[in-house]
């Protein structure tokens, strides 16, 4: 596994978002899974999380990862989504899609 990637979610999954952050560039770019549309940004990013986790439980462990011939990254992932109560909301795998810059995540779209 890519260390930057199995730091990230490992840090997203303990809900360490310092942690988190420390994977992405500033003016990272990441999709609001949850709500739909975008957030730009360090605070945008631990706003967003926040608000979700009030909400939803998601759990996401990267399972296969492969280099694009454009240089990204697609992290297959699995995914378990509960309500607060415990209930599953969803369970299964999807993609997510990475542009690192410098050594950092600059992007992540959903496939």
């Amino acid at each position: 596994m890519h260390p930057l990637i199995t730091t990230a979610y490992a840090a997203f999954n303990s809900r360490d978002i310092d942690t988190a952050l420390t994977t992405m560039r500033p003016d990272v770019r990441w999709p609001k899974a949850f709500e739909g549309d975008f957030v730009t940004g360090h605070d945008a990013i631990r706003e967003y999380w926040t608000r979700q986790w009030g909400e939803i439980n998601p759990h996401v462990t990267p399972v296969a990862i492969t280099e694009l011939p454009n240089g990204r990254l697609e992290v297959t992932v699995h995914q378990i989504v509960k309500s607060l109560d415990g209930t599953e909301l969803f369970n299964g795998n999807v993609k997510h899609i990475y542009t690192l810059r410098d050594g950092l995540i600059q992007a992540m779209e959903l496939e």
